[in-house]
């Protein structure tokens, strides 16, 4: 995962695939999660930002999981 932030438009970033985004599908006002073709989510996109989350921290957050989770294969 890729973190991007643009403070000239207070947009923020997070690309969790490098697949090319095919569609976006808006989920809350500024909230947007970009689509490859077969629907899977490749990004979000966060307008307005500052004002929906703590950008301090934004690149502090840390992610632990069991490792059965991650061996998971989703249906």
């Amino acid at each position: 995962m890729k973190i991007y932030y643009d403070d000239s438009v207070d947009a923020l970033y997070l690309e969790l695939s490098e697949h090319t985004p095919e569609g976006v599908v808006e989920i809350a006002e500024g909230v947007n999660l970009d689509t490859a073709k077969d629907n899977k989510i490749v990004g979000i996109e966060i307008l307005d930002a500052s004002k929906k989350i703590d950008l301090s921290t934004i690149f502090a957050y840390s992610l632990e999981l069991d490792s059965n989770f991650i061996n998971k294969k989703v249906a």
